[in-house]
């Protein structure tokens, strides 16, 4: 991925927010559709969830560096939220330091690859339900922000 990110497209984002947009780039390829910084329960916010055609639900977190990736000690809560947890990392982060046992994507602003699928497990039918009503409201949310970004609603977070 040799891309020059354009300062223009990628001012004012974090660095974790520029590897969000490359993952999330990425998935519609694989047919699926994301929204970042979503809550599937108190104290824990997702960078990007994807939701794939079939209801196939996958997290990824996005480490810009090592610090980032070591101050980081909620992901294994993550797991009981998804089908499958993915690490999207920049193509010169050590991946030594990430777990074996967890998907693996390279990213940048503008695609990502991912290099080793998370192992699958099957989210329980309830729980499941609950992730893509949750899901569905933050995209709505989302969409009507930006059709109308003075709106301020009464009834807060998703």
């Amino acid at each position: 991925m040799p891309h020059v990110l354009d300062p223009l497209t990628t001012q004012g984002l974090m660095p974790g927010q520029i590897l969000a947009r490359g993952v999330s780039r990425h998935m519609r390829s694989h047919d699926f559709v994301t929204v970042e910084e979503l809550v599937p329960t108190s104290g824990l916010r997702v960078d990007v969830m994807a939701l794939g055609p079939k209801g196939e639900i996958w997290i990824v977190e996005c480490k810009s560096s090592r610090v980032d990736f070591m101050s980081d000690g909620k992901w294994q809560g993550y797991l009981e939220w998804c089908d499958r947890f993915f690490w999207a990392v920049g193509p010169d982060f050590d991946t030594d330091l990430l777990p074996d046992d967890t998907g693996l994507i390279i990213a940048d602003g503008y695609d990502a690859e991912i290099l080793r699928m998370g192992p699958e497990t099957r989210l329980a039918p309830a729980r499941r339900k609950v992730m893509v009503q949750k899901f569905a409201r933050h995209a709505a949310v989302r969409a009507q922000a930006a059709r109308d970004p003075g709106f301020v609603s009464g009834f807060g977070a998703v």
